[in-house]
């Protein structure tokens, strides 16, 4: 029996979305974009940014961010970028950090509350380094640009030969692509730039397991605030944990034959 248009677009736009490429891990990626592209966006978006919120103006805050990036930033993987990275921290309480395309690495100061020690900071930053090393941003643009197309091809379908209840299906086929496809994926983004994070700081001399105490911390400052992981674009703190712990051995190989160790004092 043939499968119905709106089933069988479905299907070809999940297919292309495990092609094209390869991540550092291994696993499939389809990007679409240029690095070229992805680093005249990162540093449109990170100009943007400094125009719009308050820079952190005490030396001590941004000398120890600064040494921390400095560290990590020699065993990025040459061809991510070949510029000097600017690492800017960002007056504000959230706790949170990012890396773009085009070597922007942006840190707020609530996240110094959280990240106990320059071991914490570096697991925090060596992950956002992590998802720019996998080319997520590319990818992430690449799979939403697909899912738009995709969607206006079997909408137009469906209009075409009159099928009976367009506007559920799509609707539904909306949420399919959510929940089967989008957060699973950013899930996916998540734990695989914990994993290149942690071998980063490892690499760099920076103490792994206290990775683990990070997200320790990230809960207990979440106060158990957060969605069922099903529905989160991030996996759950103890998941993280899980996988962290996973790789600690190999990680803390990298750190016992570092060719020296971190030494950034906030």
């Amino acid at each position: 029996m043939k499968a119905p248009a709106y089933i069988t677009a479905a299907l070809l736009i999940i297919t292309a979305l495990t092609g094209c490429a390869t991540s550092p891990t291994g696993r499939n990626q389809l990007l679409l974009f240029s690095s070229s592209q992805l680093d005249e966006m990162g540093s449109q978006a990170f100009d943007s940014m400094k125009s719009e919120k308050p820079v952190s103006k005490q030396p001590g805050k941004n000398q120890y961010v600064q040494c921390v990036a400095d560290t990590l930033l020699p065993y990025v993987p040459q061809g991510v970028y070949s510029g000097k990275w600017e690492v800017v921290v960002f007056d504000d309480e959230q706790v949170n950090a990012f890396a773009l395309p085009g070597g922007k690495i942006g840190v707020y100061t609530g996240l110094l509350n959280v990240a106990q020690n320059q071991h914490q900071l570096a697991a925090v930053v060596g992950h956002e380094i992590g998802h720019v090393i996998a080319q997520h941003g590319n990818e992430r643009m690449s799979q939403s640009t697909l899912i738009d197309t995709g969607s206006q091809v079997v909408n137009q379908v469906l209009a075409a030969n009159e099928v009976p209840y367009n506007q559920a299906i799509m609707a539904g086929l909306g949420v399919g692509f959510q929940l089967g496809v989008q957060l699973p994926f950013s899930r996916a983004h998540e734990s695989e730039a914990d994993l290149i994070g942690l071998q980063l700081m490892a690499k760099a001399g920076f103490d792994p397991r206290e990775s683990v105490d990070l997200w320790q911390n990230m809960e207990a400052a979440s106060r158990g605030e957060r969605p069922p992981e099903l529905l989160s674009t991030h996996p759950a703190p103890q998941s993280r944990i899980k996988d962290l712990q996973a790789h600690m051995q190999a990680a803390m190989a990298d750190y016992n034959t570092s060719a020296s160790k971190a030494n950034c004092r906030r």
